[in-house]
């Protein structure tokens, strides 16, 4: 028994042993891999909040891992203003470098693209490239220039700034923030002021040529191995690169991050609102319902939250609003389709205002607004049409039915006497004599009692 137990603790102990001796042999095999290790992450259409948050995580995650690089590769049209700062605050901030490529070939780095691209650590392009214009779209439309002519007329500024006071405002405000960049970084701050005033853009080529990139590569790889050796400064201090042999891990989207996208999508959200509204008001007709009002409040709880990250024009919604329950006044209020029209002018205009930013990838399509509108002017006609209808109807309950319906004396009678109306007996009063089995004419109904008169006679009046 002894010999047992004493061999069974011997081989628990060899197994302890060998978890150990494993365990210590997989952590510095593990850990070379974590420090030689690029973290690539894709960003393709317009920046927008999801972006953000799953660039600012992607850094976080690869500062936790000691990633000696983080790629960028980016094909962008634009996007957001605020999701852009935060990329860049957190581009600014990070201990690991970054380096945005735009790529592949026929890719682009617009607007919002040219601001990360000057912000990073390394810039770099794939040939048949280019970047640019980052001039500030301006929400609500375009305005009259309003800058005062000036007394000498042969006196020109240096830089022409049209617009409203808000507009120059906001192009200045861009312009210095990018050339920050640029000087930060040391590449053509002049040509960046460029990009934002005259939306000037650049291919590959002249970008490289005009310091405003520092390498064209390939592909990773071939950037991998031109920036090897580069001196980069980061938060923590200036660093030298060593790319060269550099395990590229792709990081893909989670979970979060596809679901936020999905969110914030003008026109889910712009759906989202509108699948809110009617479940609120189906809920509210149904009482005890349940169904339409949980998923309308789940629905139009998601699309505030997509509007509070998205560039809402609260008057466009407004609008959208007041459309809605124009339209749903139909219903109740004898207008013959006034409100139902001008519910739907004012939810087309408001949709149409809602998200007017002009950012790519950042509009409601106006398939969809067309689409609502002309549902939402259907179900005005039909509500409409219904009421019409009804009006034309004869009455089928209450007092007022008896009007049409005809009675039969059950016997004859002076003034006052008995008749039948399907198959009830009323007392009736009549001015003139009624004969047995007479049919008469319901002129009146007074409580319990009906006032008729013989209806031959009433035909021969």
């Amino acid at each position: 028994m002894v010999t047992v137990v004493t061999r069974r603790r011997k081989c628990l102990a060899a197994l302890v042993l060998l978890s150990a001796s494993a365990s210590s042999a997989q952590q510095p095999a593990t850990a070379p891999a974590r420090a030689d290790t690029a973290l690539l992450l894709e960003i393709r259409d317009a920046i927008g909040p999801a972006t953000s948050d799953f660039f600012v995580r992607t850094l976080e995650q690869a500062t936790e891992r000691g990633a000696r690089l983080v790629i960028v590769q980016m094909d962008t049209p634009g996007g957001l203003d605020s999701a852009m700062r935060d990329m860049i605050r957190a581009i600014l901030a990070s201990p690991i470098p970054v380096a945005v490529y735009v790529s592949p070939s026929g890719a682009r780095a617009a607007s919002a693209g040219t601001y990360l691209l000057y912000a990073s650590h390394i810039a770099a392009m794939a040939p048949a490239t280019n970047l640019g214009a980052a001039t500030p779209v301006q929400i609500g439309g375009p305005s009259t220039p309003s800058s005062p002519e000036p007394e000498d007329k042969d006196y020109k500024e240096p830089h022409p700034q049209p617009g409203s006071a808000m507009e120059r405002k906001a192009i200045n405000d861009s312009v210095a923030y990018i050339r920050g960049l640029a000087e930060l970084r040391s590449r053509n701050a002049d040509w960046a002021e460029s990009a934002v005033r005259e939306a000037a853009s650049l291919s590959a080529s002249a970008a490289l040529e005009q310091k405003v990139v520092d390498v064209i590569a390939t592909d990773v790889a071939d950037l991998l191995r031109k920036i090897d050796g580069r001196a980069v400064k980061v938060s923590t201090g200036e660093l030298r690169l060593a790319t060269a042999g550099l395990v590229v891990e792709k990081i893909e989207a989670d979970w979060r991050t596809r679901l936020l996208a999905v969110l914030t999508n003008p026109n889910v959200a712009y759906l989202l609102m509108l699948i809110g509204i009617y479940g609120l008001l189906l809920e509210g007709y149904n009482p005890g319902a349940l169904l339409p009002g949980v998923a309308g409040g789940i629905c139009l709880l998601l699309a505030l939250y997509a509007f509070q990250v998205l560039s809402v024009n609260y008057a466009g919604l407004a609008l959208m609003l007041l459309g809605l329950v124009l339209v749903v006044a139909e219903a109740f209020v004898p207008s013959f389709g006034a409100l139902g029209i001008g519910g739907t002018a004012a939810f087309v205009i408001g949709s149409i205002i809602l998200l007017d930013t002009g950012v790519p990838g950042f509009e409601v399509a106006r398939s969809l607004i067309v689409g609502m509108a002309l549902a939402g002017a259907l179900v005005a006609l039909l509500i409409a049409t219904y009421f019409a209808r009804s009006r034309r109807r004869p009455v089928v309950t209450g007092t007022e039915q008896l009007l049409d319906e005809c009675a039969t004396a059950i016997s004859a009678f002076e003034r006052t006497g008995p008749v039948r109306v399907r198959g009830e007996i009323w007392n009736a009063v009549s001015r003139v004599p009624v004969k047995e089995g007479e049919r008469l004419r319901i002129l009146r109904v007074d409580g319990l009692t009906l006032e008729v008169e013989p209806e031959t006679r009433s035909e021969r009046r």
